[in-house]
């Protein structure tokens, strides 16, 4: 039993056949195949394969698998086929578009209009007007800082993209989302290419007879609807496939609008900086390329400081981007772009409107023409007639007066060395008070009334009464005249009742001279507006311009001639040698006598040194002119001339509102002396070319004046001769 216990068979030995497991393998390995073999082997295999699971719901998940695979097949197939399609048609349109570009040559110079570039009397250029254009350039020709300052500014993946950047536009989309827009609304993503597109408002020309303005036709190129965005990305693209990236750049750089009139890089360069775009250095092209975002309020004209800070951004970009080593951007940093002399100056701003609003239309303000025009301007007295105003006006006018003052200056021949029509000076397309507006002429008008006389043959010591006078006026009734003073001074020269603006002989001697004679000599002098008819003509009720004031006393210090201001001395197109139009002169026919011009210069002479125009003195000169002050003093005038010099000063409120304790013997006189003080600094003085009269002369029916007219006028002299001038 022991035994049988020990020999208790292993668990192992039921798992294989008896005789133990290693024999019934070397059975097996030595026993032929059979039947029996070949059932066990099978039955071997079968238990050793795992049976399947079966899943849960299988036949529902099944279905859902099939559903969402045979959708997105279907997405799939609609997507790729309409995707095909939409790139047939992008294709299509792209090449439809490419067949109607141009040539590159054709698409530098898109202006719808000219330019005119105006010279100063020693051919500096001091102005533009009209859209300027200064020669074509190239992106070889270029500098190469303004070429990548434009790229690092508008573009940065420009020599990359295929003319739309869906990298710049996604950017746009976040930036303007961020900042509170709509998606479209404020950064565009518009690549250089796009911009290009824009500019050339998708190849449609300009046609004026489609168009209200230039400015609408403008505006419609400008729109930024999605519709028209999908138009500037196909006509992108079809420019990618015709041109080169640097004919691109090309068509960019001379057409991309840069502010003060400028077309282009050249002209923009020439315009701010006095010098071609090829020679411009990082700073001035930071300052070019900074324009792009917004001409207008970034131009250097506008806000020198604001234009520097905006290019400082863009050297920092070139920076960033590898166009510019640290070196050369601290190097930009520290020495900001600075204007040229001539832009600096903006000097002769209205005198540039003058002279294109007086040319030729066709030359001037709407020429289709490149125009170069010299002008009379001196720009040293342009800047001493803006300094002068600006003295005054700060050191005697108060602070927040809304007075306004105009300044012409101009040659004994009519030719305007300087213009000021208000007292911004720094401006263009403004109201011009020196040229535009029409103000009652008061006492300076008297001269006139004194030229009729002396051309008559009367002298300047001839006598009248000062006392109470009056005249019935039909229609009016009657109307009585008084000085200034509210006094009377008895019987007093002619000349002593200029020196101090006396109303009462004025109106005497006009009557004896006869109206109609007075305003014959005025309009003959060059004073073209509607003279008043009654006495009061002679009290400067009339009214008239600064400019034409000013040059009919240019006509006095000439000897008597008229005078037709002018500004313009030669125009010629742009390139041509040969002048269209040349103007030497703007005197005219003689008007009086020249013995009667001088013994007028020599009594105006006499109110600058003993009378109401003592505040003009200029020390070392000969100064003659006239005061004059109108009604409630709503103007004040002082009109003179040095023998070289002839200037004009008006001073009032636009609202015609009366000036407070202001006459023309004050702060029209002090602002004419402080310019001619600056105008004369350096020169010789010369004595005016005046005639005293040599001894008191007596009228008499014996010794009869020189008359112009004959008949009615002659008998009205002899009859009132006695009572006005005395006599025997």
């Amino acid at each position: 039993m022991t035994e049988s216990k020990r020999r208790k068979p292993l668990v192992a030995d039921k798992r294989y056949p008896s005789g133990g497991r290693k024999t019934s393998s070397a059975k097996r390995t030595a026993k032929p195949a059979g039947k029996k073999a070949t059932a066990r082997k099978t039955t071997t295999r079968k238990t050793s394969r795992k049976p399947r699971r079966k899943r849960s719901g299988g036949g529902q998940g099944g279905f859902f698998r099939r559903l969402f695979r045979w959708i997105w097949h279907l997405i799939w197939g609609l997507t790729w086929r309409v995707g095909a399609i939409a790139a047939l048609l992008l294709a299509l349109a792209v090449g439809v578009v490419y067949s109607t570009l141009p040539e590159v040559d054709a698409l530098l110079d898109g202006r719808a209009r000219g330019s005119v570039t105006l010279l100063d009397r020693d051919g500096k250029v001091f102005a533009w007007r009209g859209d300027q254009f200064g020669g074509v350039i190239t992106t070889d020709t270029v500098s190469p800082h303004l070429k990548n300052a434009v790229v690092a500014t508008e573009d940065k993946r420009f020599y990359r993209h295929f003319g739309v950047s869906p990298r710049g536009i996604a950017s746009a989309v976040k930036i303007n989302l961020s900042e509170g827009r709509g998606p479209l609304s404020g950064h565009g993503g518009s690549t250089i290419t796009q911009q290009t597109a824009k500019l050339l408002c998708l190849g449609v020309p300009y046609d004026p007879t489609e168009w209200e303005s230039e400015a609408a036709y403008e505006a419609d190129c400008r729109q930024g609807s999605l519709w028209r965005k999908a138009k500037e990305a196909i006509y992108a693209m079809a420019m990618e496939v015709k041109y080169s990236k640097d004919e691109i750049l090309t068509i960019y750089l001379n057409r991309a609008f840069l502010g003060a009139g400028a077309r282009g890089f050249e002209a923009a360069s020439q315009r701010y900086f006095g010098k071609s775009a090829a020679e411009v250095d990082p700073a001035e092209a930071a300052m070019l390329a900074g324009l792009l975002v917004a001409p207008t309020r970034y131009a250097p004209t506008n806000n020198l400081q604001r234009s520097q800070d905006r290019a400082k951004v863009v050297i920092s970009l070139m920076e960033d981007q590898g166009h510019l080593t640290t070196s050369q951007a601290t190097a930009a940093r520290n020495n900001p772009a600075e204007l040229s002399e001539a832009a600096a100056a903006r000097a002769g701003g209205y005198f540039a409107d003058w002279v294109m609003a007086s040319g030729p239309e066709f030359f001037t303000r709407n020429t289709t023409e490149d125009v170069v025009i010299k002008t009379t301007l001196d720009q040293r007295i342009q800047q001493a007639a803006e300094a002068a105003l600006k003295q005054v006006f700060d050191e005697k006018v108060s602070e927040g007066s809304k007075a306004q003052a105009a300044i012409v200056v101009m040659s004994a021949d009519g030719a305007v060395r300087a213009m000021v029509g208000g007292r911004k000076t720094k401006v263009s397309g403004a109201f011009n008070r020196a040229t535009q507006a029409l103000r009652q002429t008061g006492s300076s008008f008297k001269p006139f009334v004194y030229a009729t006389a002396l051309e008559l043959g009367y002298s300047p010591l001839a006598t009248v009464v000062d006392e109470p006078y009056c005249i019935d006026i039909p229609g009016s009734g009657q109307w009585c005249p008084k000085n200034y003073t509210n006094k009377f001074y008895g019987r007093v020269t002619l000349a002593d009742a200029l020196k101090n603006s006396l109303n009462i002989p004025a109106v005497k001697v006009a009557e004896v001279a006869g109206l109609d004679n007075v305003r014959t000599v005025a309009s003959g002098f060059g004073i073209e507006s509607d003279l008043a008819a009654g006495p009061a003509l002679a009290l400067g009720a009339s009214e008239s311009t600064l400019i034409e004031m000013t040059g009919a006393y240019a006509g006095i210090l000439n000897g008597g001639s008229s005078v037709e201001p002018y500004g313009l001395t030669e125009l010629k197109l742009l390139g041509d040698d040969a002048p269209m139009m040349v103007t030497t002169t703007g005197i005219g026919e003689r008007v009086i006598r020249d013995e009667a011009a001088k013994q007028l210069t020599w009594m105006m002479e006499r109110v600058v040194s003993e009378g109401t125009g003592q505040r003009a003195k200029l020390p070392g000169w000969q100064v003659a002119g006239k005061t004059g002050t109108t009604q409630a003093a709503r103007d004040a005038w002082f009109i003179g001339f040095t023998a070289d010099y002839v200037a004009g000063v008006w001073m009032g409120y636009d609202d015609n509102t009366p000036l407070s304790g202001v006459t023309g013997g004050g702060l029209p006189a002090e602002i004419w002396k402080e310019t001619m003080v600056r105008v004369t600094e350096g020169m010789t003085p010369t004595p005016l070319p005046m005639l005293a009269p040599a001894a008191p002369v007596q009228t008499t029916q014996q010794s009869q004046p020189r008359r112009r007219q004959q008949g009615g006028f002659a008998k009205a002299v002899d009859s009132l001769l006695k009572d006005l001038f005395g006599g025997n």
